[in-house]
């Protein structure tokens, strides 16, 4: 896209989004450790639900800003799908590979078992590159499209609206198989059954739901003045982080330190998962107040732009450093009090991670082919 062509807030959101990724990786070894779940303190428990509960809605906020931009689709099914395939396709092959059979800078998630990952690469991606899970998930998206793009293209205001508050009761079914669990011993519901995965609600969930916003808040609702922003958007953000927080909080065990198997940390993450109440609230809330973000100076085009160019790189690539980064700011940190050296450590890891993916994603972006790597 050409820099007049540009739509600028995007620009400004899709960098934003990526930093926020960083810093919910970088947040992962402060409650997840020895291949189960690992909380050392209380510092580390509560900024680790402070901090990510405020983020959870970086990959939502990713799919919207690709979904304004290409949904409902413009040209034919044929270019649509070329295109996307191979800016997304490729680069997953590659990185597949990559995090498969390269160590990671300084060893920092252990070591690599080459054989176990072959094994692995057919069906999924391997553990040590558990971001890639996101490619998969695009890709499913982008094969979706040219079939709701006809639909979306002559649906009223009011259907919409009827789909998205179906699409928003699908968030709550987490909390649904939570409670059933605790009714009856098994997380099924709305026809779920050990025979049967695709329940009664299975058909309008998932991230569809923001693609389908993202063009609800195109076409149908405008650019608000900023008191009027505010006025929709902070209650509806708290309202989120208060749904995503507590119940991450609430259900760590208060007797520090916290170490058991990891399914106490999926029970905790039950609130973060990206289609969930709460961070669909969240992302609503980001989402309007970033349609403000029209500053297109000299800042926005020597730096956000290319960053923004670069994004999808900066995310493919950053596993690599993220380890290492982590260790550093670690040690640099060790005989700070853990109140101000866990949320320091956060913060510094996500952003320099950023940096250095950032200096990496721009070398390879000079290489024959980089679209094939980077995007």
């Amino acid at each position: 896209m050409e820099d007049k062509e540009r739509i600028v807030f995007l620009d400004w959101l899709r960098v934003i989004a990526c930093i926020m990724v960083m810093l919910i990786h970088s947040t992962e070894p402060f409650y997840l450790g020895n291949g189960g779940t690992l909380i050392t303190c209380e510092a580390n428990a509560f900024w680790s639900t402070i901090i990510d509960s405020a983020i959870r809605s970086a990959v939502p906020l990713y799919v919207m800003t690709s979904s304004y931009l290409l949904f409902p689709l413009v040209t034919d099914t044929r270019s649509f799908f070329k295109r996307r395939f191979t800016r997304v396709g490729f680069p997953l092959l590659v990185w597949l590979l990559a995090y498969s059979f390269l160590p990671m800078v300084g060893d920092g998630f252990g070591s690599v078992d080459v054989a176990a990952n072959a094994r692995h690469l057919p069906l999924n991606f391997p553990f040590t590159a558990g971001h890639l899970w996101f490619l998969y998930m695009i890709l499913g998206i982008y094969l979706a499209m040219p079939i709701f793009s006809p639909w979306a293209a002559r649906l009223s205001k009011r259907g919409e609206e009827c789909f998205l508050a179906l699409w928003l009761f699908t968030t709550a079914v987490p909390f649904f198989r939570k409670l059933a669990v605790a009714i009856f011993g098994l997380p099924e519901v709305f026809g779920e059954a050990s025979w049967n995965e695709f329940g009664t609600l299975y058909y309008i969930s998932g991230f569809m739901g923001y693609v389908i916003l993202a063009h609800y808040l195109k076409r149908h609702v405008p650019k608000y003045h900023w008191r009027k922003t505010l006025a929709i958007a902070i209650p509806l953000w708290v309202v989120g982080f208060v749904i995503v927080a507590s119940w991450f909080w609430h259900y760590i065990p208060k007797s520090f330190p916290v170490e058991t198997d990891i399914n106490l940390a999926i029970h905790l993450e039950t609130s973060w998962t990206y289609c969930s109440i709460g961070v669909a609230l969240t992302t609503i809330a980001y989402f309007l107040v970033a349609r403000h973000f029209t500053a297109n100076g000299p800042f926005y085009h020597r730096w956000i732009i290319p960053l923004s160019r670069l994004s999808f790189g900066i995310y493919l690539i950053h596993i690599f450093f993220l380890g290492i980064v982590y260790q550093g700011t670690t040690l640099l940190l060790s005989s700070w009090n853990t109140w101000i050296a866990t949320p320091v450590t956060i913060l510094l890891t996500g952003i320099l991670t950023f940096a250095i993916s950032a200096i990496a994603t721009k070398l390879i972006s000079y290489l024959p082919f980089s679209k094939y790597i980077i995007g």
